[in-house]
């Protein structure tokens, strides 16, 4: 029988000396007659406005018993505002070349607008009916569900995804970490409008949003349109308290059987925070253990050396309530438990010795060059 297993390996992130490296992005903080703090890069060589923003709460804030309600949420956000309806406010974005998109993630929800300066005032306008005056209609809450559902059953026989959502759930007991953002088979077709009327008004606030904006624009103008567009919500959000968690199950292995022929592999354990201050040299040295280049010690001797994967990596998730070390690969399944062997290997060896002087200068220059 062909199976697939997905692997929890907890383990530990490393940390070595500090380095620093300065910005040279000129980054101005705006804040408006509102009380909105902006951090803003001008551009005057395009005539173009890209704004990234986000509220901090995410699909954390999902009831307990239906995880989704953030997710199913925020994709339904620019699917009909105020007077428009979906097709309408389509027709409005696409007819002036605008950009506005919604998603949820564990910690957040994150939104962006892009647009022509020329079109500032008619983006900004579609981006506070979005955000203030959903419209949730039946019908199109019923079909993005749909596709919702039909994402969901085919990540059920998705092996990355079986294993991430078993990581999450084994490291994660009993938090809001350990259930899956998107939700599940069982709570999508029990969430309610009325469960996300009261997730949006609860959670989407001035007192916890964060605004970025990139583009040929300047702080006072900036200042008016985001005023506009964020001063119609709440001032407090009412977010549930979430608790700090460290992973769980730090040895333990998990197989989960599968008819496919090759095995998904997650492991991970317990990393840094992102103001721990020692989080830049962890994250210099996992960019050398398994960071995503060519020349990590993961790619060398699992990819390179021996064949067995087509890629293998690790990486540091800085959560807002847990601070992980992540990493995937994907193999023969008759040589899962040998790659798993070698990245067990190599981490207790970069634990044990650190980099060679080599490898760190290798990896400064090459994540000061993709910064």
């Amino acid at each position: 029988m062909i199976r697939n297993i997905a692997v929890a390996l907890m383990t530990l992130a490393l940390a070595t000396p500090a380095t620093s490296a300065l910005s040279k992005t000129p980054i101005e903080r705006v804040v408006t007659p509102k009380g909105i703090e902006i951090w803003l890069v001008r551009t005057m060589e395009f005539p173009m406005l890209s704004l990234q923003f986000s509220f901090l709460g995410g699909a954390a804030q999902d009831p307990a018993g239906k995880p989704g309600v953030a997710s199913l949420a925020t994709s339904l956000l620019d699917e009909g505002a105020g007077e428009y309806d979906a097709r309408a406010f389509r027709e409005q974005l696409e007819g002036n070349a605008i950009e506005i998109s919604f998603s949820a993630n564990r910690d957040s929800v994150r939104g962006s607008l892009k647009t022509l300066t020329d079109n500032n005032d008619k983006a900004f306008e579609l981006l506070r009916l979005a955000l203030t005056a959903p419209r949730f209609d039946v019908s199109e809450i019923e079909r993005v569900r749909a596709a919702v559902l039909a994402n969901l059953r085919r990540a059920s026989t998705n092996p990355g995804e079986i294993a991430k959502n078993t990581w999450y759930a084994r490291a994660s007991p009993n938090h809001p970490y350990g259930r899956p953002v998107a939700g599940s088979l069982e709570s999508v077709p029990d969430i309610t409008a009325d469960d996300m009327r009261g997730y949006i008004r609860k959670n989407l606030a001035r007192s916890n949003l964060k605004v970025a904006a990139v583009g040929a624009i300047d702080a006072a103008t900036l200042a008016k349109l985001v005023d506009r567009a964020f001063e119609g919500l709440p001032e407090k959000a009412d977010l549930a308290p979430v608790a700090d968690v460290v992973p769980q199950g730090l040895g333990e292995r998990e197989i989960v059987p599968l008819h496919v022929p090759q095995t998904v592999i997650l492991y991970g354990g317990a990393g840094l925070l992102r103001n721990d201050p020692d989080f830049i040299p962890a994250y210099v040295l996992n960019h050398i253990l398994g960071g995503g280049s060519f020349e990590s010690r993961l790619f060398e001797e699992v990819r390179v050396k021996r064949g067995l994967s087509y890629s293998v990596s690790s990486t540091l998730a800085a959560l807002k309530h847990a601070g992980l070390f992540i990493g995937s690969v994907q193999t023969k399944n008759d040589r899962a438990y040998e790659s798993l062997d070698i990245i067990d290997r190599e981490i207790a060896r970069l634990a044990k010795d650190g980099p060679s002087a080599e490898e760190l200068e290798k990896a400064k220059k090459y994540l000061i060059g993709s910064y």
